[in-house]
């Protein structure tokens, strides 16, 4: 076992606890940036100057309105800005825009002595616009060839062959939807200058240190002069990677022209409204199974809503194309990406990063060809799982294939499912207006950033005099569990209690040049740093011990704060051997580094090893649906998944459960609508509250909810054997969507492919079993006796807006 994955003597990972503030969450004593205008002196707030049309250029600016509202002290517009007026890494979005892109869009930002002053002086901004034609939904996007950024293209095997070879073929389109991140703290920062004009903020974001960049650059500065620190995050979900750093700038902006503290916080409204979202996608493929129901080939163009800007959008693109295949072995594959440019707000990272998206589809395709073929769809996905040896379609060999099925069988025998399935075929067979049914879908998630030059941490840890620890990190929390996780992977490689161990929070002069916390790589980055760090000041530590000890330094153990050695009473307490390291002048201090090794990608061909591993897992869903109303519960689930050697159980079990709930709330319940007439309102979201926006709650949980993680599950190579957590799980929420279908189905002849839009609400459900109740839910595909050649294809649509063509 490798240095990095192997556990000491009584290691304090692997424990389960709390998170670390959890009792500060639940007192409401955690500190969050916005509640540190209220320890701030003098504070101004900032207020957007929004204009409500979907596209159109500025002819007229006016503030001098606003100047005339009792306490408006500025108006930040671009002509204010001293270095580059932009908010993006790509150069494409504008702090201060010429042009609206979307319904919305902020022009001009208000500072007021109070945010009703600066709400106020908002509003009496007059904004003159020459109106222009919008693009707003997908299709319309793909119909005008509105498109931006890479397109890249996936290949392995030879695709025509693939399908010359093949005994079935369908085809088909699926779209589904966004996804609002509805994360409980909304985008927030202030900034204040101390008296040598160095620039401090105080931001809500998961990348502090790209956040750094983009306010140095739009002031002017190098980025030695702007600190930016990250206390804590109200949740995050990929929303605040890239898009807390134009607010930071606006806040720095303000800031240094005006002298006083600026701070920026959206509401619930301008959140929903300004932020970007999960980038919705259309998907236009062809699929070849051989005779047994084994794929053969796939063809398929993935196209995702990018709204107005690149932002994350191509890498996210690039995600869903490698996460096509899923847990499949697709031989012969040809998969096309493209980004659609719209006048909507730029789309951005969210949970799991085009991952979801990218298996939705190979899911959806394998739910609706299973009835086709003849298959069970449980059978149907089995039959085509990974194998040793095989590879993924951009070339990388799939590790731990084994655990695929192990994930899977586990889930069937804990789940009962054999059982389970008979009991509900009778329930069925029992009641004509109420079906259930019970689906199991599988995950395979790749885990590192695409771009290999992000998978890198760094770490400070400092021991003080009196033996006790302070570490810092590169990432941040967001409420994931990550502190938790440092704080254990330190107290174990140093071998010293927890309470001896305290973490500082994350901010860019302490670790510079970090990592987004995202691609579920925090632990395995910073952990690895963490811990580097800490090796570093043991091994110092243990010199020192064994000159005290008698001994030499390689039999020397810290164990629970104390220093022994391999066959002697002798022992050292971890305060005393601190406090002789000092006076013996040993540096209590290192800075930790890690890199992830093996990773190599090629954008341009799309090929190469770009995941350090694979995280696996398996749900079992089990739902009931009203024939009626298409109203549904979900009945049971059980998960297995795979989390190596977890470094801390109850926050990883909490991840599988959050991350399960969300997935399950984007593929049933999450219907984002925009106005897409030609009114005046063009372009405005609808959904833009809570009240229209329906979000998972405690009534949608299921009614029990079983989650294990695979045992005996070390990946070497990773810190401590663990593996990461935080997206993967979202996609085990596939099995409550399949369950739909599936009961949906149940209303109809047995062997009928049914349609189900996503998100898969109880409208979309209805009008599935509308379709299976007239019998003709077969039409979604047929088959005939013939050759592979000599496919028959037939047309239909359904209320999903999709279709399958089948030919035997």
């Amino acid at each position: 076992m490798s240095n990095l994955s192997e556990r000491p003597e009584k290691p304090v990972v692997g424990v389960s606890m709390p998170h670390e503030s959890a009792t500060l969450h639940v007192t409401g004593t955690a500190l969050y940036t916005d509640d540190l205008v209220h320890r701030t002196k003098d504070v101004l707030h900032a207020y957007p100057v929004q204009v409500m049309k979907a596209h159109g250029r500025i002819t007229a600016l006016r503030t001098e309105p606003a100047l005339a509202v009792p306490g408006v002290v500025r108006v930040l517009t671009g002509a204010d800005v001293p270095g580059v007026n932009d908010a993006g890494m790509k150069h494409d979005e504008p702090l201060f825009p010429n042009e609206v892109m979307f319904y919305g869009h902020a022009v001009a930002w208000v500072l007021g002595e109070t945010l009703e002053a600066a709400r106020l002086g908002a509003a009496a901004v007059e904004v003159e616009l020459d109106e222009q034609p919008s693009v707003i939904t997908l299709q319309d996007a793909i119909a005008a060839d509105s498109f931006h950024g890479a397109r890249p293209v996936m290949l392995t095997g030879d695709v025509d062959s693939g399908f010359a070879d093949s005994a079935h073929v369908f085809t088909g389109e699926f779209q589904f939807s966004d996804q609002e991140h509805f994360y409980l703290e909304t985008h927030a920062a202030l900034a204040h200058i101390d008296e040598s004009e160095q620039v401090f903020v105080q931001s809500s974001t998961q990348h502090p240190s790209e956040t750094q960049e983009i306010v140095a650059h739009v002031l002017g500065l190098h980025s030695h002069e702007v600190t930016v620190q990250c206390l804590r995050m109200g949740g995050g979900f990929g929303g605040k990677e890239m898009q807390p750093h134009g607010f930071a700038a606006v806040a720095a902006l303000g800031a240094k022209l005006t002298g006083r503290p600026v701070r920026l916080r959206l509401n619930r409204t301008q959140d929903l409204t300004m932020s970007g979202k999960r980038h919705g996608f259309h998907a236009q493929w062809k699929i070849g199974f051989d005779a047994d129901g084994r794929i053969r080939a796939l063809d398929a163009t993935l196209t995702a809503d990018g709204g107005w800007s690149l932002d994350l959008s191509e890498p996210v693109v690039a995600r869903a194309l490698c996460h096509i295949d899923n847990t499949y072995w697709i031989p012969n594959a040809r998969i096309a990406g493209r980004i659609a440019k719209t006048n909507k707000v730029s789309n951005t990272a969210f949970r799991g990063f085009g991952g979801p998206q990218g298996m939705l589809v190979i899911e959806d395709i394998m739910g609706r060809c299973a009835p086709l073929l003849g298959l069970d769809p449980m059978e149907l996905r089995e039959r085509n799982f990974y194998q040793q040896g095989q590879a993924t379609p951009y070339g990388q060999q799939v590790s731990q294939p084994e655990r695929i099925s192990a994930v899977w069988q586990k889930t069937l025998d804990n789940g009962g499912v054999a059982d389970r399935k008979r009991e509900i075929a009778a329930f069925n067979a029992a009641h004509p207006h109420t079906k259930r049914a019970l689906a199991v879908t599988g995950i395979k998630f790749g885990i590192s950033f695409n771009l290999t030059a992000f998978n890198q941490g760094g770490a400070l840890v400092l021991i003080y005099k009196d033996g006790s620890v302070l570490i810092n990190h590169g990432g941040t929390e967001m409420g994931q569990g990550l502190h938790t996780k440092m704080l254990q992977v330190a107290a174990t490689t140093l071998g010293i209690p927890l309470h001896k161990v305290r973490l500082a929070p994350t901010r860019t002069d302490k670790v510079p040049n970090t990592s987004a916390t995202a691609a579920s790589s925090g632990a395995d980055l910073n952990g690895a740093a963490v811990k580097n760090a800490c090796e570093q000041l043991r091994e110092r530590l243990l010199s020192v011990a064994a000159s005290q000890l008698g001994s030499n330094a390689s039999d020397v153990r810290i164990v629970e704060g104390v220093a022994r050695t391999l066959g002697s009473d002798k022992e050292l307490a971890w305060d005393d051997l601190v406090r002789t390291a000092y006076f013996q002048r040993v540096q209590l201090s290192a800075a930790g580094f890690y890199r992830t090794e093996g990773l190599h990608w090629d954008a341009k061909t799309f090929r190469g090893s770009p995941f350090k591993y694979f995280s696996y897992g398996a749900a079992a869903a089990e739902v009931e649906v009203d024939g009626f109303t298409g109203a549904y519960r979900i009945r049971r689930v059980d998960i297995v998944h795979d989390v190596g050697d977890s470094l801390s159980p109850m926050i990883d079990i909490g991840q599988v459960e959050g991350g399960f709930v969300q997935g399950a709330g984007w593929l049933t319940l999450e219907d984002m609508r925009w106005d897409a007439t030609d009114g005046p309102n063009r372009g405005r979201l609808l959904t833009q509250a809570a009240s229209t926006y329906k979000l998972p709650s405690f009534s949608e949980m299921p009614e029990e909810f079983n989650v294990t993680l695979l045992e005996n599950a070390t990946e070497e190579g990773s810190v401590y054997g663990s593996k990461a957590v935080g997206e993967p799980p979202l996609m085990l929420a596939f099995s409550v969507r399949e369950a739909l279908r599936q009961a949906a189905a149940a209303f109809g002849p047995s062997g009928a492919s049914v349609e189900l839009a996503s998100p898969a609400t109880p409208e979309a459900v209805y009008w599935a079993i509308e379709t299976a109740h007239r019998g003709d839910a077969s039409r979604n595909g047929h088959a005939r006796n013939g050759s592979a050649g000599d496919a028959t294809e037939g047309t239909t649509r359904t209320d999903a807006d999709a279709t399958v063509l089948s030919g035997a």
